[in-house]
């Protein structure tokens, strides 16, 4: 029988985490001047890992988005470089949960593109993407990194098709995903292909998703086999999120008298939902977040200025309401940083980052636990919670291995042992940079001389490796190389004022080259008159020797 109430009959129960409040960072410490993208699609259009943030821009003629080291907080130059490869606007941008220096974007222009970003940031505009994969015919409006698989990724399109790709194929365009999922049969186009959001379990053998029938569905990631289907009347589904370690599902939508719920789902039988609530009236589509750790659920709606925290359990009633934190500048979007970026000293159990486009301002918000001793590390709030390290390779999973993901500890200094065979990313320096990154943070104490040798020892050669792989030093070296098919007229590509090639001129950084860029064009704008004025007057003293030559033609016979 399904559980429903309204939310402010919330239970009284007792829990460490009912004094958690959020604590938005200051305008010092936040982004501002960034010009959030205006498109009105669902998405987040913000993703943050340890090292970057990345935040969809707007960007006429094209689509960009920004990435910004995680302490780059202050005013943003505006011509701040971008990653501008996409010729049509970015609507969505995830990082590789593998790799803090690999990201995926997908784009109005039909494509996904992988894209490696530098150690130091980016320091000149990106055009050219490691990867390209086309295999959609209309615009890409979703993308979704696998949790425990590494270089696997599901990308979702207006064509009716879900896709899974495996990015680490040879070549710089790949147009055959390794499984489809879901595609059009017959030329018939099922509501249930267009998916509005989609979330893997834990181990990532299951697909929950929601489509455009704003129904609940749970798939075969591998077989694209549809296993449950919800049938509830009462509820029209948006967004879906797995609950791994409750094993329920949840979703958010609106209920016939378009009033906003949450949902409870057994997903081995999605006949009837486990517990309902209405939470008010507004249209904003809500955005569920949960933390795996403290069972905890934040649920932010698009449009709204208040974030809601819940308790999750696995008895009834499911839910229990712990409080809000409430903002008078409304979200356009948020994006999540991992567990193991969190500021473990301050006690942060979550962080967002809420994007402010009335303000172009992207906010850090805090959820922080009070406590008495916050300095300490708390072992009760930060548990075991999964790392930077695949459990195993693309191929492995195709094959039908699944695995849980690989758990690290919070505690500075402390390190686990892989219980899974070491994959092939996870020897590479940037990982073992990114690790040293964390571990040798704020909290971490001080760092010895020998070890700050084998960080710029490491550095420099993870700099060396980059550079001989992406310029080879001999012409035999380019026998693997392919050209980038993206160039060929497919689609138009446009130049926008952010986005420039590699070898034009950079943009000015200071006024006075500002004003030298300015003069320089409008010397430029005056020949280009005088050159049409020159034209004019020459067309006009050919068309007078056309008539006298016709004249004397005539006068003649």
């Amino acid at each position: 029988m399904t559980v429903s109430k309204m939310s402010w009959r919330s239970s009284f129960r007792c829990s460490k985490f009912r004094h958690v409040f959020g604590k938005p960072a200051t305008k010092e410490h936040s982004y501002d001047g960034v010009p959030i993208t205006r498109s009105v699609h669902d998405n987040h259009y913000c993703s943050a890992n340890p090292c970057f943030i990345a935040v969809v821009t707007e960007c006429a003629g094209g689509g960009s988005f920004l990435v910004l080291p995680i302490h780059h907080t202050g005013r943003v130059d505006p011509q701040h470089p971008r990653v501008c490869g996409h010729s049509a606007r970015v609507l969505d941008v995830k990082w590789n949960p593998f790799d803090d220096h690999c990201i995926a974007s997908c784009s109005e222009d039909c494509t996904v593109k992988i894209w490696d970003i530098p150690v130091c940031g980016v320091q000149q505009n990106l055009t050219k993407a490691r990867k390209t994969l086309m295999g959609h015919s209309r615009r890409v409006a979703l993308i979704e990194w696998h949790p425990t698989a590494e270089n696997l990724l599901l990308s979702s399109a207006y064509d009716y098709k879900v896709l899974l790709w495996d990015v680490s194929q040879a070549g710089a365009v790949i147009r055959h995903p390794v499984r489809v999922v879901l595609m059009p049969v017959h030329h018939r186009y099922p509501s249930e292909m267009l998916l509005l959001s989609a979330s893997f379990n834990s181990d990532g053998s299951r697909l929950a998703v929601t489509s455009k029938d704003r129904r609940v569905r749970v798939l075969d990631p591998r077989t694209g086999k549809i296993l449950q289907v919800s049938s509830s009347k009462s509820h029209r589904a948006n967004k879906v999120l797995y609950i791994g370690a409750l094993k329920m599902l949840l979703s958010t939508g609106s209920s016939p008298w378009n009033h906003r719920q949450i949902v409870l789902w057994d997903p081995d039988d999605l006949s009837e939902p486990l517990y309902e609530e209405d939470l008010d009236g507004s249209a904003g589509v809500l955005f569920p977040f949960f933390d795996p750790d403290t069972h905890m659920l934040y649920l932010a709606g698009k449009g709204d200025g208040n974030i809601r925290y819940y308790e999750l359990s696995a008895e009834k009633p499911y839910i229990s309401f712990l409080t809000e934190y409430r903002s008078l500048l409304p979200q356009k979007g948020l994006g999540v940083m991992p567990k193991r970026g969190l500021d473990v000293s301050a006690c942060e159990v979550f962080r967002f980052y809420r994007l402010i486009a009335i303000k172009d301002l992207v906010e850090p918000l805090s959820m922080i636990v009070p406590r008495k001793q916050s300095g300490t590390f708390q072992e009760d709030l930060y548990p075991m919670t999964a790392g930077n390290q695949a459990a195993m390779t693309a191929q492995e999973w195709l094959l039908g291995i699944n695995r849980g993901p690989v758990l690290m500890s919070l505690k500075p200094g402390t390190r686990v042992a892989n219980p899974y065979p070491e994959t092939q990313a996870e020897r590479g320096l940037v990982r073992q940079l990114s690790s040293l990154r964390f571990q040798m943070g704020p909290a971490g104490g001080a760092v010895s001389g020998t070890d700050l040798d084998f960080i710029e020892q490491a550095f420099l050669e993870e700099q060396l490796a980059y550079q001989d792989a992406k310029y080879p030093r001999d012409v035999s070296d380019l026998s693997g190389w392919q050209p980038d098919e993206t160039q060929i007229p497919l689609w138009t590509y446009c130049c926008t004022p952010h986005c420039c090639e590699p070898a034009e001129r950079p943009p000015p950084t200071t006024e006075s080259e500002l004003l030298q860029a300015f003069y320089r064009q409008q010397d430029e704008i005056r020949g280009l008159r005088e050159e049409l004025n020159h034209k004019d007057v020459r067309i006009a003293q050919l068309e007078l020797e056309i008539k006298n030559t016709r004249n004397n033609m005539r006068a003649t016979f």
